[in-house]
Formats: C-alpha cells, structure tokens, sequence
C-alpha cells in the first residue's frame, strides 16, 4: 500500500496520536484527582468528584495500553531500550496508577473522616505522580539520554533514577502537571454543580496561566541550551532497520532546525500556548465543553512540539549520539508495519465510535443529590 519510508512517517504520526489520545482522555481524570483534595471540601463533593470518573478512567486508560502496544509493534527498539532503562521511572508510574482503581474501591468502604481522607491524598498521589513522571521522561529526552548499543545490539546504560531528575526535566515535569491540571479542572466544571463547578472554574484559571508560564520558560531554556542532535550520515529513510547504520552527532539548536525547515510546524507550539491563554480568558464562560476542547487542543500543541522539535529522532543518546534511535532505523519491518496499518484503519474507527456512544450516555453533571440518593452504589 505504502513505500517503507512512508510507512514509518505514518506510524510516527500514529504514535503521536496514541500520546495525545492518552493526555486527553486519561489527563481529566489525572486532573480531577489531583485537584480532589482541593476543589471538594465535604465528603459528599469528594464522592461527587470521585463518581464523574469512577465510570470512565478504565476506558481511558486503554489509550496508555494501545500506546504501549504500537511501541512494541511499530518500534521494538524503542519499546526495549525505552521499557528498560526507564524502568524505576516507569514502576512510579504503575504505583500512582495502581493507587486509582484502590482509591475509588476502598474509599467508600469504612466512613471514618480519617480513612477517607487517607484515601482521598493516595488518589491525589495516583494522579500527580504520573503527570510528573510523563513530563520527566520528555525533558530527558530532549536532552538525549547516556545509553549504547554493543555490536549485537544490546543496550547499556549510564543513568539511575536519580539523574533523569535534573532540572529541565523537572521543568518539563511541572508542565505536564499544570496542562493536566487544567484540563482536569475544566472537565470537573463540566461534570459537577455549585461550588465544586465554581472552584473548579478558579482553579482551571490559575492552572492555565501556570501552564503557559512553564511551558514558556521550558521553550525559553531549550532556545538558550545545547539541546539537539543531528544525523550526519548513513539513516536511510526507506532503508532497513539498524540503529548503528548511522553517524550522529550533537549540535546545539537542532531541534529548532525543524520549524526552518518545514515553517508551518511553528502552529504547533503557538496552538501549545495561545490555547491555555484562551481557557484562562473563557474560564467563566458557559460553554464548557468548548473550554474543554481548546484545552484538548493545547494538549495536542504541547505534544506535537516534542515530535516536531524531534524528529526523526525517538530516543537521542547523549553519550553515544550514533546509538539514537530514529524514525528511520528503530522501526519493525516493512510487512509488520503494513499489516497493523490495516488493522488501525478498521479498529480505530470502532474505538472511537464506541467511546463517543460512551461519553453520550454518561453525559450531565454529577450532583450531591444523586450521590446522596445513591450512596450505596455509587464510590
């Protein structure tokens, strides 16, 4: 259907749109979680939080499971070089997660104010923490990551935990939670009433303005850094996968070469900006499922300039720049690829379908009075 070179563009892209799938579906509920504590002040506001995405979050994960599974079909060396070496980074991020579905099933079990509110700090961990995380993991990546590959392939690595939390990763960390953050508040004025729905408008307000302060600073450093590198020979767009094939070296300011080389791309990052702007300014308006879709918007902008400031890298190595993997070198073979292309082209459609007939049954705000009148059968 499609030349090798092509097909490694389009699964790129489609990698892309998992991620900003998961950030969008699955990033209100790390939102609303981390804003529990601090939107909802009685029990029953928490239970209101809680219930309007108790019904959803399982489904929305599945976007950081088809994820994981197109990094390990489309890109097997990144799946193994990324899966183990951030391994410690990507066990935080299974312990925050695992948090959720304990938090929503043990909460409601005892009706102590202290076991409740235990419960209500480890829903709150289970949201930051990933949001954190995820962020970390792209700022090291835009710095390039110590790691190599020997004669056969196998991968070492010259970091821990502990490095991968420097500064600029921090930072990039911090973005990813102010951006969830905001679209978490934003569907939480969707989906509640009264006061949560009011603190929920505040704080998608202040998180926004966050989220456009961080993401500035985050662009401002990556102008001023070193970051960036550059394929010098040997990456063969249609060749056939070797990540050593290559020579690659480091070079300061490569990865804003691409916004020269293809102009248009500048949309994105100014999409990954002027969005939030425009949910802080619209923050009281009623329409609040078009707040909710700009905020989405954002999100895209904000992912789509780690592609584009990257590409064709996916995992830059900074001690041995020849052992980055890249959209040429680092995918499955020609046949693999166009076989799960097939397989998009007819299953995505019915995931789609399936989750819009979803959320249109589930649709309307979470009210104290169902709760009160439901609190039995409802988290």
């Amino acid at each position: 259907m499609f030349d090798f070179e092509t097909l490694k563009v389009i699964w790129w892209l489609l990698l892309g749109i998992l991620l900003i799938g998961f950030a969008i579906m699955d990033g209100f509920d790390l939102g609303a979680a981390m804003l529990l504590p601090f939107v909802a002040r009685s029990d029953t506001e928490r239970r209101v939080v809680i219930n309007t995405v108790g019904p959803v979050w399982e489904g929305n994960q599945v976007w950081l499971i088809l994820g994981g599974g197109a990094i390990f079909a489309a890109w097997p060396a990144l799946y193994a070089a990324s899966f183990s070496g951030f391994y410690l980074a990507m066990m935080l991020v299974l312990v925050g997660l695992i948090l959720r579905p304990v938090g929503f099933k043990f909460r409601s079990k005892m009706p102590g104010a202290r076991w409740r509110s235990s419960w209500d700090w480890a829903l709150w961990v289970g949201g930051a923490v990933p949001s954190l995380v995820f962020g970390v993991a792209m700022g090291n990546l835009l710095e390039g990551v110590p790691f190599s590959f020997d004669a056969e392939l196998r991968a070492s690595y010259g970091f821990n935990l502990f490095d991968l939390l420097n500064p600029f990763a921090i930072l990039c960390g911090l973005v990813s939670v102010a951006m969830l953050a905001t679209h978490g508040a934003v569907y939480l004025s969707i989906k509640t009433e009264g006061a949560v729905a009011q603190r929920a408008r505040t704080v998608s307000r202040f998180a926004a303005v966050a989220w456009v302060l961080l993401f500035t600073i985050a662009g401002l450093w990556l102008w001023q850094s070193h970051f960036g590198y550059a394929i010098t020979a040997g990456a063969l767009p249609g060749g056939e996968p070797d990540p050593l094939a290559k020579s690659a070296i480091a070079r300061g300011g490569a990865w804003l070469a691409n916004y020269g080389r293809w102009p248009a791309t500048v949309l994105v990052p100014v999409i990954g900006l002027g969005a939030p702007l425009l949910v802080a300014a619209l923050a009281g308006a009623r329409q609040r499922l078009a707040v909710f879709i700009v905020s989405a918007l954002g999100i895209a902008g904000v992912i789509g300039t780690m592609g584009v400031s990257l590409f064709p890298f996916l995992l830059p190595s900074s001690s041995h720049p020849q052992s980055s993997l890249t959209v040429w070198d680092a995918s499955s073979s020609h046949r693999t690829l166009g076989i799960m292309l097939l397989a998009v082209i007819i299953f995505l459609p019915i995931v789609l379908a399936y989750t819009a007939w979803v959320y249109r049954v589930m649709r309307g705000p979470v009210t104290s009075a169902y709760i009160d009148a439901n609190r039995e059968t409802t988290y």
